[in-house]
């Protein structure tokens, strides 16, 4: 099979505003710049092949030699390789990504990801689980539905929160992307549309369009959520599915009240449209606990609910559940066939002790989060006062708006000294959002001082030429 290709006017939405027509630095390295970084992103697809030069150099309207020179760089680092006939081929390095950085360390500090290492409960886990685990030993150790003592730790849960939940209404995947994953397949087929937020968690939109279905953004408004455009939407596409946070929502970090819950589950029951809800970041909470679960404002409505330990308690578990009907649960366990056999024990075992002992260990993650999201904040006024955000009440990172479309100028820079950004395009469709940043505020404070203070310069020096460009342009 050829490799997919990357449209040409896609490809130059996704650089967005790459060029410094005042730096110093080389326009080719400018572009390898960006390049790389929507490789790093993931949002230049691995084995896809770019255009060719004469097609690229006209559509960015620069010489062809300043796009040789770039793919040039990018093929010495091992992130393209080229044959003869064929054009250029995404790639990453056979070792670890080597960023050409100022910054002695050999690994670029991450601030794109939103995640916490492990804690002690972890270890206390693990330790329980293998205590447990020569019980389970007998059996084969494939189950597509899951370890029932972890999905009646789940339902019960449910239950708590408002959701009357059985464990035969409980699915156990690996992790909720998984889970995204194995319901697109169930209920999807290729061309067919999924509404989402515009912006919305990019895994999501990556699984979306691995499974050949079409995303259709709905803009969110400065607060809160657009029913009517929602509405509209669902009227005007005929979506097979939704999917949407109304959890903490990612990137944004809003959280949906309980008027709005109701207004978009009856509007999911009168269109029939299935809602895929996604409550990664349901536990991760810092003022109030959120409303109960979305599908509890109307048991008509057709929703499936995505939960996952990875937030809650530790990426690595790399465990998810899915919550739906026991008919709609008994259909996914069927289309998990083509995909694999079942969620690890040990893991499954590890994360039935955490959901079990979440009321104790909760309280804890959620006020070292709290306080560290108020120094991110503080720092962020301290070292950035031209970055406007709001500050969430939940979940793990700000939804920062810039001055102007500067986040991917700024992130290549940052790229360039050691530093890995989020930028909002990440977040959108076709390269919106390129005056936002997700800045998350999981790093301890020492951390995040010390990439801030390598940032500020960077930052200052970008938004002094935006300012004189700005000023020129006026004159």
């Amino acid at each position: 099979m050829s490799p997919r290709r990357s449209g040409t006017q896609s490809l130059v939405r996704l650089l967005g505003r790459w060029q410094e027509t005042t730096s110093r630095t080389p326009l080719w390295r400018q572009l390898a710049d960006a390049l790389r970084l929507l490789i790093l992103d993931g949002r230049l697809a691995l084995d896809s092949r770019l255009p060719g030069e004469r097609e690229l150099a006209t559509a960015l309207a620069v010489s062809r030699t300043t796009i040789a020179s770039a793919l040039g760089q990018l093929r010495d680092e091992g992130y393209i390789v080229s044959r003869h006939g064929s054009g250029s081929r995404v790639i990453l390095p056979e070792s670890s990504p080597a960023v050409p950085t100022r910054m002695s360390a050999v690994q670029a500090l991450d601030l794109s990801t939103a995640a916490l290492a492990a804690g002690p409960e972890i270890h206390q886990a693990f330790s329980h689980a293998l205590t447990v685990l020569p019980q389970h030993l007998t059996s084969t150790g494939y189950d597509q539905q899951g370890l029932l003592a972890l999905r009646e730790a789940i339902a019960r849960r449910y239950c708590e929160r408002g959701l009357a939940t059985r464990a035969d209404e409980v699915m156990v995947v690996n992790g909720a992307v998984s889970g995204l994953a194995l319901i697109l397949r169930h209920l999807t087929g290729p061309g067919d549309r999924v509404v989402v937020d515009n912006p919305t968690y990019p895994l999501a939109i990556a699984a979306i369009q691995g499974a050949s279905c079409r995303p259709v953004g709905v803009s969110l408004p400065e607060q809160g959520w657009d029913v009517h455009g929602l509405t509209a939407t669902f009227a005007q596409t005929a979506p097979r599915l939704a999917y949407l946070m109304p959890d903490f929502h990612n990137p944004t970090g809003r959280c949906m009240d309980s008027t709005t819950r109701q207004r978009v589950a009856d509007l999911a029951a009168r269109s029939r449209t299935t809602l895929v809800i996604d409550e990664t970041m349901v536990d991760l909470w810092y003022n109030a606990s959120p409303p109960p679960p979305l599908a509890a404002f109307n048991t008509d409505a057709p929703v499936i609910t995505l939960g996952s330990a990875g937030k809650s308690f530790w990426g690595g578990l790399r465990l998810g559940w899915i919550r739906a009907s026991s008919r709609t649960i008994a259909s996914l366990i069927q289309t998990r066939d083509t995909l694999d056999l079942g969620s690890p024990l040990l893991e499954q075992l590890a994360s039935c002790w955490l959901v079990e002992n979440a009321s104790t260990l909760l309280p804890a993650r959620r006020q070292m989060l709290a306080a560290r999201r108020d120094m991110c904040r503080q720092l962020m006024k301290e070292y950035f006062p031209q970055w406007r955000f709001t500050q969430p009440d939940g979940g793990l990172s700000f939804w920062v708006e810039l001055p102007d479309m500067l986040a991917t100028l700024f992130a290549a820079r940052a790229e360039s000294a050691g530093i890995h950004l989020g930028t909002g395009t990440r977040f959108g469709l076709a390269g919106a959002f390129d005056r936002y940043l997700r800045i998350p505020f999981t790093l301890e404070d020492d951390a995040l001082r010390a990439a801030f203070n390598t940032l500020q310069p960077l930052w200052d020096s970008l938004a002094g030429q935006h300012n004189v460009m700005r000023m020129r342009k006026i004159i």
